[in-house]
């Protein structure tokens, strides 16, 4: 790779401009847009300050790696809130290259899909905020309710549009080809339930508990009886699950789950710290999350607090992350708490 490609490919890696980049050298920007269009070179002794800028050596100004590559791609999931323009086309040009060179190359096909799934959720939340103004200024537009809606992935009431239809039948013939995937499995049993289409459920319940031999079957067994009314037997079945599966801190999750939804708030809260204590690190902090969604719900929000700032410690602590979205958005719900904290006790 030529150095100026090089330059432009790690300053839209790392979300700055020409301009940013120049200042920092100490030249002008035109200077900077001549080297990554590779009409002339930088000086030889700017190279130790623009390898600095970047925090890569001087020999990797000259090539990287697509391994390199990958994981810019991939931190960009977890730690960027938002990607601009210029870096997301940057990427999608890699990895198309990537795969014209090698078409099989599912990791390549994987960072695609999670580049548009990122740009799809930060546009959804763009778009919440431009409904939210809508249904301010005027509560009664139906257009500005659909676009809240649409863009929060909420239940409009419609069947036809609410169901899982296309993702049910996919994975159904996901399942043909795959008859033993657990992780299919899991994807027509969990919408075939949202759906509430429970008898076309159980075959696939048959086979996950074979296949997996977990503690799932317990719990969707459990999701069965509950969904035809038969709540006493539902939660037996999900104890059975605990039971069973102590020392796995999913089936704690799973009950909490179901727990919350019938409103046996304290029950679940136990069981979503049961979730997160007996994990081994890294942990996950699903449990983290919906006690802070509990206390919250239930007006404790200095325990919801609490939680927000446990999830950030893990990540700190389990995880070597201390900057990017992920710790970010666990700060503007903190900030957020606290403000109706403190209007609660005004």
């Amino acid at each position: 790779m030529e150095i100026g490609k090089q330059i432009k490919s790690l300053r839209l890696a790392k979300g700055v401009t020409q301009e940013g980049l120049a200042e920092y050298l100490g030249v002008s920007f035109q200077a900077v847009s001549k080297w990554e269009t590779e009409t002339s070179t930088p000086d030889i002794a700017l190279l130790p300050n623009i390898a600095v800028f970047f925090g890569v050596t001087i020999d990797e100004l000259f090539h990287i790696p697509n391994e390199a590559e990958f994981e810019r791609i991939e931190n960009m999931f977890w730690h960027e809130r938002r990607i601009n323009p210029e870096t997301f086309h940057h990427c999608i040009q890699f990895l198309e290259g990537v795969l014209q060179d090698d078409p099989q190359n599912s990791r390549a096909y994987t960072c695609l899909a999670h580049l548009y799934n990122h740009r799809a959720k930060s546009d959804h939340e763009t778009a919440s905020e431009y409904a939210k103004k809508v249904l301010e200024m005027n509560p009664e537009d139906k257009t500005g309710w659909v676009a809240f809606l649409e863009a929060n992935n909420g239940v409009c009431g419609d069947e036809w549009y609410d169901n899982h239809f296309a993702v049910i039948a996919y994975f159904k013939e996901f399942l043909k080809r795959n008859p033993d995937n657990v992780l299919g499995l899991y994807g027509v049993i969990e919408n075939l339930l949202a759906d509430e289409r429970y008898d076309e459920a159980v075959p696939y319940i048959e086979r996950i508990h074979a296949a997996a031999k977990n503690y799932q079957y317990e719990i969707y067994m459990g999701d069965i009886l509950f969904g035809k009314g038969r709540l006493q037997e539902a939660i037996e079945y999900w104890n059975v699950a605990v039971t069973h599966y102590p020392e796995t801190w999913q089936a704690y999750c799973s009950r909490a789950d179901r727990l919350k939804k019938l409103g046996r708030y304290e029950e679940a809260l136990a069981d979503y710290e049961k979730c997160f204590v007996i994990q081994k690190p890294p942990r996950i902090t699903d449990g983290l999350h919906s006690m802070a969604q509990l206390h919250e719900l239930l007006g404790d929000y200095a325990a919801a607090v609490s939680d927000r700032e446990r999830i950030i410690q893990c990540l700190h602590n389990e995880y070597n992350t201390v900057s990017g979205e992920g710790i970010n958005s666990q700060k503007r719900e903190i900030e957020r708490l606290k403000g109706l904290l403190l209007n609660g006790h005004l």
